[in-house]
């Protein structure tokens, strides 16, 4: 996988490749990223668990004590990125991103306006929707983990696991379904092309296993597959 792109995050990847895991938590060094610590959930009133160069939160310089709720704008600059959690979401925003979050009490919406994000997702309750939104596409989620790029020309998205429904924002006829378990289903999102053609298959990219287990630890869950390449890890999800 590419875009290493930042020292700490290349570190860390580097770290776990090697085969170094902390207090059963597979995917996290203890002295890699986030202050020193094995990832948890973040304390109250804290949202911010690790950044590194520019970051914004509300058109502000952020610390790691600024307070990131459903109602935020997230950025980030060159060689940046900023690991948070809002309620029982959790994402990783890469440099050069920006993120519009809105909601009540928990996210009922995001917004990619560039960049790049990973994603975990707890599940809804039944009349609570969670949209996703980038230049090209809409997603529809469900408890899911999600990676996204988005640029003028397409997006990328994957589905990490969970369901999702994909959709071409230019053209009605964009349509899909995916339902994975382990990066099964990738795809590009055209924002141009042969109607009912803009959703295409893609590969996986510029995101890893280890670190949607860190930010699912940051919410106090597992990823649903194990390291070892099965999927019998149990997702711990509550709302």
């Amino acid at each position: 996988m590419s875009d290493i792109d930042d020292p700490r995050r290349a570190f860390l990847i580097q770290a776990l490749s090697a085969g170094f895991y902390a207090s059963g938590l597979a995917g996290i060094l203890r002295p890699a990223w986030g202050m020193g610590k094995v990832p948890g959930i973040l304390p109250p009133g804290k949202s911010i668990y690790d950044m590194a160069g520019q970051v914004r939160v509300n058109g502000k310089p952020a610390n790691k004590d600024t307070f990131i709720g459903p109602q935020s704008l997230v950025e980030t600059g060159a060689n940046s990125h900023v690991i948070f959690a809002v309620e029982k979401d959790a994402f990783i925003l890469r440099s050069h991103s920006r993120v519009e979050i809105k909601g009540n009490q928990i996210i009922q919406s995001l917004r990619l306006l560039s960049g790049k994000i990973l994603s975990v997702f707890g599940q809804r309750h039944k009349n609570q929707s969670l949209g996703l939104r980038t230049i090209n596409a809409t997603i529809g989620v469900r408890g899911t983990g999600v990676y996204m790029e988005t640029n003028p020309d397409q997006s990328y998205v994957c589905t990490c696991y969970g369901t999702a429904d994909l959709a071409a924002i230019k053209d009605n006829a964009s349509h899909e379904r995916v339902v994975t378990t382990h990066h099964d289903s990738p795809r590009y999102i055209l924002s141009a092309g042969l109607s009912g053609q803009l959703i295409r298959p893609a590969s996986v990219i510029d995101h890893t296993d280890d670190e949607l287990a860190l930010i699912e630890a940051l919410v106090g869950r597992t990823v649903p597959f194990a390291f070892d390449g099965g999927y019998g890890a149990a997702r711990n999800i509550s709302y």
